[in-house]
């Protein structure tokens, strides 16, 4: 059998294996596909900086930390997303300004929390929980 005859006849079975996997699909699962897909891709266009997911992990890392009272670990963790973030600015900072403002803002305030001199679990967990908020609304996450 030559190349093109093999080629087409790959092609020609693919094409039956999925009319055969579309012909088990009820109409309610494409309509939940659909939705996802939709809500997908509505929060990728709402997300001008793009993915903030790693960013919002650190965070979060932090935030547990905190909460269980450890605020040196905390501290060192938030170290973490502060290099990220100031890492990722040539490339973030361009597509979205007052987003990046707003979210480094956010940064700075939890990064001052956790440097005082005697920092204070409350106002620790407030400033995490705000940064986590902003992360979220910028990432289209949030209403």
């Amino acid at each position: 059998m030559n190349q093109r005859r093999l080629n087409q006849t790959v092609i020609a079975s693919l094409i039956a294996i999925s009319a055969i996997g579309l012909a088990h699909v009820s109409p309610g699962t494409i309509g939940i596909a659909t939705a996802q897909a939709a809500q997908a891709a509505q929060t990728a266009a709402a997300s001008k900086l793009g993915d903030l997911s790693p960013f919002r992990k650190v965070a979060t890392d932090t935030a547990a930390l905190v909460d269980k009272g450890d605020l040196a670990g905390g501290k060192a963790r938030i170290k973490d997303l502060e290099v990220a973030w100031d890492d990722a600015e040539p490339s973030l900072k361009p597509r979205a300004a007052a987003d990046w403002h707003t979210v480094d803002k956010a940064i700075d305030r939890a990064l001052a929390a956790l440097r005082a001199a005697t920092p204070d679990q409350a106002a620790c967990r407030q400033t995490l929980a705000g940064l986590i908020a902003t992360l979220d609304k910028v990432s289209g996450k949030a209403a």
